[in-house]
C-alpha cells in the first residue's frame, strides 16, 4: 500500500497538513487581561494633541467647541476620579415577521464629583454589551457644570449658579440654587446625576410623567448643561482671542504618523 504513514508519525491519512512541528496554526487572538491596559493610537487630531500632551486640561478642548469622538480623551484628563452608575437597564422589541427581537437598553450616568458629568444611552443584544456601549456614549458626552453660590461667595462653590431648566418628552426638570448645608432636595434619578456633578445643595421641581426614568435623567442633564449657556456679570471681561489648538499645532498634525502594527497573540 505504499506509504500510509503520511506525516507526523500518525498512521493513514489522517493528520492533513503534516506534523505538529509546523507552528501554533490556526486560533483565536489572545484577549487581553483585565490588568491589561489596550494601548491607545489616537483616530483623530485632538486625540493626537491630547496624547502627546499639547492640550493639558479638558477646558481648552470646552473652551473652542473641540467635538470629543474619542472616550480615550476624556479618561487621559480625568482618569480614576471618573466615577460611572447604571441608572436602568430595560428590555426593548421590535417585531419582525419571525417574532419579536428584544435587545436591552442601558442609562449610564458618569462623572467625577467635581463638575463634569456625562449621560449615555445604548441599546444590544446583550445586557454587558449595553452597558459597556452606554459608558462609553457618556465619557464622549460628557460636559462642564457650572457651580456658584446661594449667598455671599464665601468658601467653595457648592450649588447652581442661577435657576435652569431642562426638558425631555412631557418630563420638566427645574433646577434652583439653595443655601449650604440644604443638600439636593431631590428624587432618587436626579440626586445621583447632581451628585455626580459635584453639586452639594439644591432645590428641584419636576413636572411630567418622571416615571420614564429615561426623560427624567436626559431632561436632568440637559439642565446642568444650561449652566454655561448664559454670562453672568462676573465673566463680563475683555475676550482675548486665541488660535485654537488644531490651528496652533498644524505643523505637527501635518507630520506623517508612523503607524505600528502588532501581530496578534494566539491563544
Amino acid at each position: 500500500m505504499g506509504d500510509r504513514g503520511g506525516g507526523g508519525g500518525r498512521g493513514g491519512f489522517r493528520g492533513g497538513f503534516g506534523g505538529r512541528d509546523r507552528g501554533r496554526g490556526r486560533g483565536r487572538p489572545r484577549r487581553p487581561r483585565k490588568d491589561e491596559k489596550e494601548e491607545w493610537i489616537p483616530c483623530t487630531k485632538l486625540g493626537r494633541l491630547v496624547q502627546q500632551g499639547k492640550i493639558r486640561s479638558l477646558e481648552d478642548v470646552y473652551l473652542f467647541s473641540l467635538p470629543v469622538k474619542e472616550h480615550h480623551i476624556v479618561d487621559h484628563f480625568l482618569g480614576a476620579a471618573l466615577k460611572d452608575e447604571v441608572m436602568k437597564i430595560m428590555p426593548v422589541q421590535k417585531q419582525t415577521r419571525a417574532g419579536q427581537r428584544t435587545r436591552f437598553k442601558a442609562f449610564v450616568v458618569v462623572g467625577d464629583c467635581n463638575g463634569h458629568v456625562g449621560l449615555g444611552v445604548k441599546c444590544a443584544k446583550e445586557v454587558a454589551t449595553a452597558i459597556r456601549g452606554a459608558i462609553v456614549a457618556a465619557k464622549i458626552a460628557v460636559v462642564p457644570v457650572r457651580r456658584g453660590y446661594w449667598g455671599n461667595n464665601i468658601g467653595e462653590v457648592h450649588t447652581v449658579p442661577a435657576k435652569v431648566t431642562g426638558r425631555c418628552g412631557s418630563v420638566s426638570m427645574r433646577l434652583i440654587p439653595a443655601p449650604r448645608g440644604a443638600g439636593i432636595v431631590a428624587a432618587r434619578v436626579p440626586k445621583k446625576v447632581l451628585e455626580f456633578a459635584g453639586i452639594e445643595d439644591c432645590y428641584t421641581s419636576s413636572t411630567g410623567h418622571t416615571r420614564t426614568l429615561g426623560n427624567f435623567v436626559k431632561a436632568t442633564f440637559v439642565a446642568l448643561s444650561k449652566t454655561y449657556g448664559f454670562l453672568s456679570p462676573e465673566l463680563w471681561r475683555e475676550t482675548k482671542f486665541a488660535k485654537s489648538p488644531i490651528q496652533e499645532h498644524t505643523d505637527f498634525l501635518a507630520a506623517p504618523v508612523a503607524v505600528v502594527h502588532k501581530e496578534p497573540e494566539l491563544a
